[in-house]
């Protein structure tokens, strides 16, 4: 994997992420939940828990072997 396919990845992963999350916001508004309660709905959801984990683990990639 060079670096423009991991800079892509992590756009990607990251556009995802943003948009469950504004889809929990925009659901959780229309039901007229409390912010509170959306933002631990977020901060709960296993889906965008792993996504986070793997944005990180792309953070860690060296540049050295991201290129080679």
């Amino acid at each position: 994997m060079d670096k423009k396919d991991i800079l892509l990845s992590k756009k990607l992963i990251s556009s995802y992420k943003e948009r469950l999350e504004n889809e929990i916001i925009n659901r959780s508004n229309k039901l007229r939940i409390p912010q509170e309660l959306s933002q631990e709905i977020i901060e709960n959801n296993s889906e965008i828990n792993d996504l986070k984990i793997i944005l990180k683990g792309l953070e860690r990639i060296p540049s050295s072997r991201a290129e080679g």
